[in-house]
């Protein structure tokens, strides 16, 4: 921790109007919540595909054979697209003949096959302090970092522990969770749960600087699990402290 700190106040110094009037450091938790949810497979509807659910649609068929004849197409590799689109639930069987499902109706209308895969889980973390999922990974804990006290503005956000499935989708989404190869797109179609596994403490060093050519006292904080310096923090600092930093730090100056 010593290292990193006295590397960010010589990048914070490199201004020779601006004073460092107080340095500390404490931590954030950042929640791990691990969500499963159940991706889809979406793909643009193939020729063959179309003519059958058209087929089905149109004429009273009751087996492959029929379909076969009908399209020109091997029977075994007709089987095989029956089976295909009777466990994705596009087609079923009404008295003895192939229907297309409400399913398979509005699949066809969009031209987009859509298959259904095994249930995901991944976590997720969640930080209270900036009210939403950041992005990285949890990283080895710092020299000196346990004895660190609590962010003193973070026992004010509770963490929220249940969310809309619409924010899950958007967290899973920012985590690469949806993705596209040409014309086949893997993406998100329904949340199934999600659960708090554990809770990390993060590191964060706070630095009180003093800007005298233009008489403004304001904070910096970086964040060592984002490795940045963390804006969300700094803002939310220089609006409840800042009045209070010149009644304390400006005496410094006189």
């Amino acid at each position: 921790m010593n290292e990193l700190e006295k590397r960010l106040k010589k990048e914070l110094q490199q201004n020779i109007q601006v004073k460092i009037v107080s340095s500390t450091a404490w931590t954030i938790p950042l929640h791990t919540i691990e969500v499963e949810y159940k991706p889809v497979k979406r793909i643009k509807m193939d020729v063959l595909m179309k003519m059958m659910l058209i087929t089905c649609q149109k004429a009273k068929l009751t087996s492959a054979k029929q379909i076969s004849e009908l399209l020109l197409v091997e029977q075994l590799f007709m089987e095989d697209l029956i089976n295909i689109m009777k466990r994705t639930r596009l087609i079923e069987i009404k008295d003895q003949v192939f229907a297309l499902t409400e399913k398979g109706f509005s699949q066809l209308e969009d031209g987009i096959f859509e298959e259904e895969l095994d249930a995901r889980s991944q976590n997720l973390l969640y930080s209270p302090s900036h009210c939403t999922f950041l992005q990285g990974e949890i990283k080895p804990a710092l020299d000196g970092e346990e004895t660190l006290d609590l962010y003193r503005h973070a026992s004010e956000k509770k963490a929220r522990l249940k969310w809309e499935d619409v924010v899950l989708v958007d967290a899973l989404q920012a985590n690469g969770m949806e993705t596209v190869d040409g014309d086949l797109q893997t993406v998100v179609s329904e949340i199934v749960s999600n659960s708090e596994l554990y809770v990390d403490d993060v590191p964060c060093f706070e630095f009180i600087l003093y800007n005298k050519s233009e008489d403004l006292l304001y904070a910096r904080v970086w964040n060592t699990f984002l490795d940045r310096w963390d804006e969300v923090l700094e803002n939310e600092l220089n609006e409840k402290e800042r009045v209070a930093w010149r009644e304390t730090y400006l005496n410094l100056e006189k």
